[in-house]
């Protein structure tokens, strides 16, 4: 089977009713939602997100996963567990309603003021982890950790988590991009990608390059990025038949506080990355993916 198109549109467009235009006009069918004007999708009051789905429903846009805040670069290993396990309680059975899989979650980043020790650091994250885990079973969802903030951003500490947590519930984004703007260089992604592949649940495709001005490595379009090729190929040969869902950040990064203006450049940007990321996948598979 084919991959499958979806993608975080609120890089695009701020509004729902615009991020449902995006997808209509690149022709897919399916989104991953994070921001709706700004605001969390799991921070949404029973009667916003009641507007949301039905919106999407009407518009026959599929929701794939939240982009959710547990454990992420807003929630390190000091802050209150209790806000990710009333957000996980909050979001599951929405996410089950509408068939929503994945829960993007990260692994508590250690304050860099006055750390932890790495023992007391993992210790805990595990310990919040095995808590959140059967929750998200009973719910029917997966809680999908992206290599991103935590003790799982290297491939040695998310086999560490995946390891000591070991429930179905606990899987793995594999975002394509991450690891090499953390590193610089994009066989540290390559890296993470091999040692990790029997986990991946789900895949974000975000590229990265050497800065022409020097410096740290910046996004560029999927097609600039050689390591991206590899992983469709990868992919392709292991028999992942899930979601590429796009996150650029080549306009938006909305963890650096770099929301999408009103300019309309974000969208000419994201329309054009997946257009390059259709023509990669049909150079790679021979066929285009779904959307």
């Amino acid at each position: 089977m084919p991959f499958q198109y979806t993608g975080f549109a609120d890089e695009a467009e701020k509004s729902l009713a615009g991020q449902i235009s995006t997808l209509k006009e690149v022709g897919w069918s399916a989104i991953e939602l994070r921001l709706i004007d700004g605001k969390n999708v799991c921070d949404l009051s029973d009667e916003g997100w009641g507007s949301v789905k039905d919106q999407l429903a009407a518009a026959q846009i599929k929701i794939v996963g939240f982009g959710g805040q547990i454990g992420n670069w807003a929630r390190p290993i000091t802050s209150d567990f209790q806000k990710d396990l009333d957000e996980l309680k909050r979001v599951a059975p929405r996410m089950r309603e509408v068939g929503a899989k994945f829960l993007r979650i990260m692994s508590y980043p250690n304050p860099t003021e006055h750390p932890w020790s790495r023992e007391n650091w993992r210790t805990e994250t595990v310990r919040r982890i095995r808590a959140l885990a059967p929750i998200a079973e009973d719910g029917g969802i997966i809680l999908a950790h992206e290599n991103c903030s935590g003790y799982g951003e290297s491939p040695e500490g998310f086999l560490e988590l995946i390891e000591a947590v070991n429930s179905p519930a606990f899987k793995l984004i594999i975002d394509t991009g991450n690891n090499s703007l953390h590193h610089n260089d994009n066989e540290a992604t390559w890296d993470y990608y091999q040692r990790c592949r029997e986990e991946i649940v789900h895949v974000h495709i975000k590229s990265a390059k050497p800065n022409p001005e020097g410096g740290d490595w910046i996004t560029c379009h999927v097609d600039e990025d050689p390591v991206q090729r590899r992983i469709i190929e990868d992919l392709e040969k292991t028999g992942y038949d899930g979601w590429l869902s796009i996150e650029p950040h080549i306009k938006a990064a909305i963890h650096a506080g770099q929301d999408v203006d009103d300019s309309g450049e974000g969208r000419a940007v994201w329309v054009e990355y997946t257009r390059r990321l259709e023509k990669l996948v049909g150079e790679v598979t021979g066929s285009p993916a779904l959307s």
